[in-house]
């Protein structure tokens, strides 16, 4: 079976999702042009322009960069495209930032030959009907839409909640999301944000940082109030103090995939603030 790789673009974005749909993931055309627009994306087409694999690299403003939407359809696995999709990824950005990859159970050992290493996990919640545990408003916070002039701060907020900071990315993903909420204290300061975007199948709950667990669970409150539908939730396994929270809310637990990094021992530096993470595709 005759292949070759390319880079993917626009025009390509119908064979993703053709390809995405082929192995039972969810991506959509707006999840799909956030990954190009904020990154690029490589793949191998056969004889008659079908795409049948795919890996995307997202590089962030400084040290980091995320693998994800990483597939081989079914009928062309084992002819190591997976790894030459990856390896072209890797080699599309300086080669001093590191990698970051959340991995399916299928892909791990691959990554292992490639030189990732495990160095933490994330717990994937589902929600078919979320229950409000009615939170208040505390004292000193307040929740409010995200205004273009909060940008840079937003930024800011998040750069040290991940570890790195993705100001394209987020500029995209704000534009792609249903709400975008900012939690500011008193004096007007952004404390923490949430995010939701609207997928085909679940309303995805993230990023999200915040200060503690009460304005933690308050943003997903407020993100999940009227939405009718099913959620999902992607948690950093150390959040030990947010799942209960979430269970007493109708999610529950269903997988604890690996995060694995190269160039790196462990995760980025982060400062204890981050309770979810955008998605297993952009960390």
């Amino acid at each position: 079976m005759k292949v070759k790789i390319a880079e993917l673009n626009q025009y390509d974005i119908p064979g993703l999702i053709d390809l995405s749909a082929s192995v039972g993931w969810d991506y959509d055309e707006y999840e799909v042009r956030t990954l190009l627009e904020s990154g690029r994306v490589f793949g191998h087409k056969n004889a008659a322009g079908r795409i049948v694999s795919s890996s995307a690299i997202i590089p962030y403003d400084t040290k980091l960069a995320s693998i994800g939407m990483v597939i081989v359809h079914e009928e062309f696995r084992g002819l190591g495209l997976a790894m030459e999709a990856v390896q072209k990824c890797a080699e599309s950005i300086n080669g001093d930032m590191s990698l970051m990859l959340i991995a399916t159970k299928e892909g791990k050992s691959l990554y292992e030959k490639m030189g990732f290493k495990t160095v933490d996990f994330i717990s994937k919640f589902l929600c078919d009907d979320f229950i409000p545990v009615h939170l208040q408003d505390h004292d000193g916070v307040f929740i409010e839409d995200f205004n273009q002039s909060d940008f840079a701060k937003l930024v800011n907020l998040d750069g040290a909640a991940f570890g790195d900071k993705r100001s394209v990315f987020l500029r995209n993903r704000i534009s792609q999301s249903k709400q975008c909420l900012v939690v500011k204290n008193n004096n007007g300061e952004i404390i923490g944000y949430g995010l939701s975007i609207q997928g085909p199948v679940n309303l995805i709950l993230g990023p999200i940082a915040a200060p503690d667990l009460d304005t933690a669970a308050l943003i997903v409150e407020k993100l999940a109030l009227h939405h009718k539908g099913k959620l999902r939730i992607d948690v950093p396994v150390g959040r030990k103090d947010f799942m209960p929270y979430l269970e007493r809310s109708g999610f529950v637990k269903t997988n604890t995939p690996p995060v694995m990094m190269k160039n790196s021992a462990a995760m980025p530096q982060r400062n204890n603030t981050l309770y979810a993470i955008a998605s297993q595709a952009f960390g």
